[in-house]
């Protein structure tokens, strides 16, 4: 489970790691939040006043000092550094104080630490984001050195934006850090993985394959970062968790093979037709024996939804302590 700090922020980690490793849960993910605090109005790691990117790199630190305790492998960075008019401020100099900023923090990683630097096209700026694509994160990664890593956000891409090129070239450039898993329909909405375009998270889930990110030494990490405002969010991320599977086993049928060999060929249609073959093969009944061969139930959802656990804790927590930022 990934953390957000200071949303969840408590007074022993230790303990939290251990009252976590008791319930069989491990804490993963430390995400950074520079994007909430008045201060950071003009920017954070990016400002030009030095106090505030102080503030901000200061923050940093914190984080991984959380993760010296949690156990935790990766620092996630996503900044909504930017600006909304021409002339507004310096870009290229906002680049230059971004990366200055980055080396800091970098430097405060522990040798089994990464960061992971997201980038989102647009939103809250609307002029231009100051990690606005995979070539700036990768960029600046590069520049930090192989303890840094692209995050990439599904639906932090313009529309039409073919993702899976994404995935497949920083696969190939060993620079995928980790996905943060969700849907889109206009902007950021944060809506369940696989909602909106199942065959996109498809072709994603092939290249993830296809560029061994599923593979034993992989260092791809996969995360759900959704916002589940209408549906209660245990089925949400339940369901999430289901479609992530489908899509995956889908992409394992791929007769890779006869697709080698069409796209040898030159034959369109039939490697089309492959792809094509694959995704739409309904792998709900193997994926339920494959729960159930060990020892997990069939159907999630329902098992989910005869346990009770979501009425008991409807009424366990009225009025209880809101966590996160409740904006």
């Amino acid at each position: 489970m990934a953390l957000h700090i200071p949303w969840d922020k408590v007074d022993d980690y230790s303990a939290l790691r251990g009252y976590a490793a008791d319930l069989g849960v491990g804490l993963g993910t430390i995400n950074s939040n520079t994007f909430q605090d008045d201060e950071y109005k003009y920017g954070s790691l990016t400002s030009s006043d030095a106090a505030v990117r102080r503030r901000a790199i200061d923050h940093h630190l914190e984080c991984i000092e959380i993760m010296h305790a949690t156990g935790s492998r990766d620092l996630k960075v996503w900044l909504a550094d930017g600006t909304n008019y021409p002339g507004q401020d310096d870009m290229r100099g906002r680049q230059d104080r971004l990366a200055e900023s980055l080396q800091e923090i970098y430097a405060g990683l522990g040798d089994s630490q990464r960061l992971v630097l997201e980038y989102k096209f647009f939103e809250p700026a609307f002029y231009h984001t100051d990690v606005p694509d995979w070539g700036t994160s990768y960029a600046q990664t590069l520049a930090l050195g192989e303890k840094a890593f692209v995050c990439l956000d599904t639906g932090h891409h313009a529309p039409g934006t073919n993702i899976e090129f994404i995935v497949m070239q920083l696969l190939r450039l060993g620079k995928l850090g980790s996905f943060d898993f969700n849907s889109r329909f206009y902007a950021d909405d944060d809506l369940i993985v696989g909602a909106a375009d199942p065959f996109q998270l498809f072709r994603i889930m092939h290249e993830v394959i296809r560029g061994g990110g599923f593979g034993k030494d992989s260092g791809v990490a996969l995360m759900l970062d959704q916002c589940h405002n209408l549906e209660e969010k245990i089925p949400g991320q339940i369901r999430s968790v289901l479609n992530v599977q489908e899509m995956t086993a889908r992409a394992l049928l791929i007769d890779t093979d006869a697709l080698t060999e069409a796209q040898r060929e030159g034959d369109v249609l039939a490697a089309n037709g492959i792809f094509n073959d694959a995704f739409y093969t309904d792998v709900r009944p193997i994926l339920a024996e494959w729960r159930e061969s060990r020892g997990l139930p069939a159907d999630p959802m329902t098992a989910f939804k005869a346990s009770g656990y979501q009425k008991k804790i409807n009424e366990d927590r009225v009025g209880g302590q809101q966590a996160g930022w409740g904006a």
